[in-house]
């Protein structure tokens, strides 16, 4: 009897703990644990500092908190209850948004190129258009990683935030003149990267809401975890002794308000972790005295460590795209499926009144020196119809980001050498012929005009101000001086703290104590047609790895 009734107890036990792990957890948007940051004391001792609650940085707090007390500082505002982060017409509403308040940061790269960079809880999944797709398996080799985690952490992302999306007349007339163009095989509806035409997921669901990296605190434990919004952290804070590394203690951060508080490490086993992005993240190191020692004292930071590599080899994957107004209605679509071709180029389409014509008035809106018939040309034709876009695998072109200032809320001067190289011009060429052949395929007849030819769609771009880039004389001629001339951004800037060079493979900080980097600053090239889905893996791959050896 006493045996039967200690192992009913034990069982009973067991079942509760389940069901009450089960309960802890919360759905959002109603986190228990997101507060604004002028609620917060002084200061905070915790077990992980996480500085950006982003694409990557969410995934990792849900994961550290799952054995750990976790603190995340994002110095934007939460996704929830925005209409225009949620809703999948709103997607250039959202990105045009310059308000102060706005989930996103616009800036103009170095070399002309209008982007912009995202302040909210969920990062850049709370502006992006929206396309899931994983890494090659031969990315997540040179990378180094565990290749059954990896797949885990895919996965464990899946369940949460990603759909199969509806394929439409559009995007399905698209598709087929990808396999009439020669990008073949159809790989059908897959997540996986594979050579030839694919319809991947999204993290729009069947009503048209998006889904961010921030629904992945769901997994979350709230006990363990808070989240800040609106705290921007200013620097990292450092003891130095003698001959030794510095060990990253805590950070200073201020609130909306201007006030300043300050999180600590709570003891030895705990870390300080950026995932701040490819801007925020070299940015904070910089700011913090990590960098090159002729750059920091310039302007008159302290040094910590002249680390010469933080900031170099910066990276977007450069775009080009073709607008086609349509004779006949067509859906509002963002990215669902893409040709992957053997020769570095993944193709795209995105289709809508709406939709395309805020692609189209994005930067005419943001040129002062946008002429009245260029606009009235580019929003005439744009009334309904899509694009198609092309943009080139890796890039091999890279730049470099400095300081603007000391202030963390001014975006750095960044440059990305768009088509420095060879390869990358001969890639979006290749691409553009491939776009062209789409466009003139019997799949895509009924979404096009017969008599308005390719190149009045070509002239078209020409004429418009997508960018700042001065226009070579025969860019509507010659296919390379119209992507050099025409380049835009599909926001998958990276790098600026490699690993090997800034970071370890572990992603602890070369040369200092107490502090990590997870986020796409780390990637050598961005992984796969869009990144979101390897950004979101490594936050969850990461996270197991530290509670593993914790």
């Amino acid at each position: 009897m006493g045996l039967r009734w200690r192992n009913f107890c034990a069982v009973a036990a067991g079942v509760l703990l389940f069901f009450h792990g089960f309960c802890y957890s919360e759905k959002a948007p109603n986190y228990s644990f997101l507060q604004e940051a002028r609620h917060a004391p002084p200061d905070l001792y915790y077990d992980y500092i996480i500085v950006g609650g982003g694409t990557a940085g969410c995934a990792l707090a849900a994961t550290l908190s799952q054995n750990a007390t976790v603190l995340v500082l994002e110095r934007g505002g939460s996704p929830y209850g925005n209409p225009k982060i949620t809703n999948l017409d709103s997607f250039f509403a959202n990105i045009l948004d310059n308000s102060p308040s706005s989930p996103s940061q616009l800036f103009i790269s170095e070399d002309g190129v209008f982007n912009t960079r995202a302040r909210v809880l969920g990062g850049g999944t709370a502006l992006n258009a929206g396309f899931y797709s994983r890494a090659s398996s031969d990315y997540v080799r040179s990378a180094g990683w565990e290749e059954r985690l990896v797949e885990e952490s895919y996965e464990w992302v899946e369940k949460k935030v990603v759909f199969r999306p509806p394929m439409l007349q559009w995007q399905s007339a698209v598709r087929d003149g990808l396999l009439e163009a020669g990008v073949l095989p159809y790989n059908g509806f897959t997540y996986d990267h594979l050579y030839g035409t694919k319809v991947g997921g999204t993290i729009f669901d069947h009503q048209d809401h998006r889904h961010t990296a921030a629904d992945l605190l769901e997994y979350a434990k709230p006990r363990n975890i808070l989240v800040l919004l609106h705290a921007t952290v200013e620097k990292i804070e450092f003891r130095l002794q003698g001959g030794s590394k510095p060990v990253a203690m805590g950070v200073i951060f201020k609130d909306k308000a201007g006030t300043r508080h300050s999180a600590y490490r709570k003891d030895s086993k705990s870390e300080i972790i950026l995932s701040a992005g490819a801007i925020g993240s070299p940015q904070l190191l910089l700011l913090s005295g990590i960098g090159p020692e002729a750059h920091l004292k310039a302007h008159g930071i302290p040094i910590i460590l002249d680390q010469p590599m933080v900031g170099q080899g910066m990276a977007d994957n450069p775009m080009n795209a073709l607008p086609i107004p349509s004779p006949r209605p067509v859906e509002n679509s963002l990215v669902q499926v893409v040709g992957i071709t053997t020769f570095g180029t993944f193709i795209e389409a995105a289709s809508g009144s709406d939709i395309i014509r805020s692609w189209l008035r994005r930067p005419l809106e943001q040129s002062f020196n946008a002429s009245e018939k260029a606009m009235k040309a580019v929003m005439t034709a744009a009334v309904r119809g899509g694009v198609i876009l092309e943009k080139i695998d890796g890039p091999i072109s890279t730049g470099h980001l400095n300081l603007r200032s000391t202030d963390p809320e001014d975006t750095p001067y960044v440059t990305f050498n768009y088509f420095k190289e060879p390869e990358d011009l001969r890639r979006c060429v290749d691409g553009m012929r491939t776009i062209i052949e789409v466009i003139n395929s019997k799949s895509f007849s009924d979404f096009r005009f017969p008599d308005i030819p390719v190149q009045v769609l070509i002239d078209l771009m020409v004429n418009a101000p997508v960018n700042l880039r001065p226009r070579h004389v025969g860019a509507a001629i010659s296919l390379e001086h119209f992507c050099i001339d025409t380049v835009m951004t599909i926001w998958h800037y990276h790098g600026g703290c490699h690993v090997g060079r800034v970071v370890e493979p572990d992603y602890r900080v070369i040369g200092v104590d107490g502090l990590r980097i997870v986020d796409g600053s780390t990637f050598n090239g961005s992984p796969g047609t869009n990144p979101q889905a390897t950004v979101m893996m490594l936050g969850r791959y990461v996270g197991e790895k530290i509670l593993g050896q914790r």
